[in-house]
C-alpha cells in the first residue's frame, strides 16, 4: 500500500501533494523507530490504516480557505498531518498531552515544510483559541471530547457547513452516542472505502 492508494480517492492532488504524502512513509518509519507512535504491525498498512482513514474526514468535509482546525488528542499526527497536506490553504493546530507524540509531529511538518501547521504539548482545557473544526481519532468518547472542547468552536462562522466536531470512531458505538444525547450525524467509512479495514469505521459529525 502506497501513494497509489491515496491517488485512488484523490486523484486531483498537486505535485507538492503527491510528493508530501510519498514522503510519509520514510519519514514515520525514520521517527517510529525513536520514538514509537506506531505500531510494528501498523506501520507497513501506514497508507490504509493511518493516511487514509484521515483522509475519510475529507470525503465528508471540504475544508475551506482560512477554516481552523484543532486536532485533539492527535499523537504522531493523524488526523491533522494527511488534512494539513491535503488542504494547505486552511490551518491546523495539532495537540497532545504526551509530548513526544509532539516532537514526532513536528519534526514531520518541518520535512514536509508544512506552513499550515501548529503544534503544542497540552491539554484540551489549557487552549485559548477558537476554531471551526475539532477533529480526532479513536481519543476519547464523544461526550468527553464534546465537554472538554465545545467551548473551542466559534458559532456562526458563516461556512457553507455548520461548525462543529469530525469524529473518526470503530465498532458499535450505540451506547457511546446515546450518551452523548446531542444531534449527530453517522457516516459509514465504507461508503467511500472500499478496503476491508473499513468495514467497521465510522466518521461522527456533531454540530454547533
Amino acid at each position: 500500500m502506497s501513494l497509489s492508494l491515496i491517488t485512488k480517492y484523490f486523484p486531483n492532488l498537486s505535485d507538492t501533494q503527491k510528493d508530501q504524502f510519498q514522503q510519509l512513509q520514510s519519514l514515520y518509519q525514520e521517527w517510529n523507530d525513536q520514538i514509537n507512535v506506531i505500531s510494528r504491525k501498523d506501520i507497513e498498512h501506514l497508507y490504509e490504516r493511518h493516511v487514509l482513514h484521515s483522509l475519510a474526514i475529507a470525503k465528508y468535509q471540504d475544508f475551506l480557505p482560512n477554516t481552523k482546525i484543532l486536532d485533539i488528542g492527535t499523537g504522531g499526527g493523524f488526523p491533522g498531518i494527511p488534512l494539513a497536506i491535503l488542504f494547505p490553504d486552511s490551518h491546523f493546530h495539532l495537540v497532545d498531552s504526551i509530548g513526544k507524540k509532539i516532537k514526532v509531529v513536528e519534526g514531520i511538518a518541518i520535512e514536509l515544510g508544512l506552513q499550515n501547521v501548529t503544534y503544542a504539548h497540552e491539554r484540551a482545557e489549557k487552549i485559548k483559541d477558537k476554531f471551526d473544526f475539532v477533529v480526532s481519532r479513536a481519543v476519547a468518547p464523544a461526550k468527553k471530547l464534546y465537554q472538554w472542547t465545545n467551548q473551542l468552536i466559534k458559532r456562526n462562522a458563516g461556512l457553507s457547513q455548520s461548525n462543529g466536531f469530525l469524529l473518526l470512531k470503530g465498532g458499535d458505538l450505540k451506547e457511546e452516542l446515546k450518551e452523548l444525547k446531542k444531534p449527530h450525524r453517522l457516516i459509514d467509512l465504507p461508503d467511500y472505502f472500499e478496503e476491508p479495514f473499513f468495514e467497521t469505521k465510522k466518521l461522527v459529525f456533531i454540530p454547533v
